[in-house]
């Protein structure tokens, strides 16, 4: 079984912010560079066949390059406590258009039709409840800033184990075309 995801990794200069604000909350895990992803499509566990079709799909999307954003961070809440901080990825229609495609990709090869509000983000940290509190960190980090520009996105497996997980590229597939003005 592969547990694979559909994701767009930040570039270099993007990381290296997002890595300076990783710090300052006792108890939180903090992401590893290598796993920072903005992610379009959370898959699950799938057999070889199935991760081949889709695999095959996404290539059959096309959409140009485009601009993301990144202003201001923010925090997942569970049960009234907060479980994940992440940077916030402005929503635009080249995003959007980009993740409809990739779930009627998803869609075609047989997957259900994702059902949870997409909210884009990049995750920098994980908490539990012993974790500390986040609100000085919320307030030191909410001026973030950074933009880039979105050449592509991947398929990735992720594997588990005692440490976290580890995010291995399947395949990438590039967005082609005139990005628009």
């Amino acid at each position: 079984m592969h547990r694979l995801f559909i994701g767009i990794r930040p570039p270099e200069h993007v990381g290296d912010l997002l890595l300076d604000a990783m710090e300052g909350i006792e108890g939180a895990r903090w992401q590893d560079e290598a796993n920072l992803h903005l992610t379009l499509r959370f898959i699950g566990e799938v057999g070889r066949p199935v991760a081949n079709d889709l695999a095959t799909a996404l290539e059959r999307i096309s959409a140009p390059p485009f601009t993301a954003r990144i202003e201001g961070v923010g925090h997942f809440e569970r049960k009234g406590h907060p479980h994940a901080l992440w940077a916030r990825i402005v929503p635009s229609d080249p995003l959007e258009t980009l993740r409809q495609k990739v779930e009627r990709a998803c869609e075609s090869v047989g997957f259900e039709r994702e059902t949870r509000k997409f909210t884009p983000h990049i995750t920098l940290a994980r908490l539990n409840r012993a974790s500390g509190p986040v609100g000085a960190w919320l307030a030191s980090f909410g001026d973030m800033h950074a933009e880039w520009d979105i050449h592509g996105f991947t398929l990735y497996e992720s594997h588990l184990g005692h440490t976290g997980a580890h995010y291995e590229a399947i395949a990438e597939y590039p967005l082609q075309g005139i990005a628009p003005e």
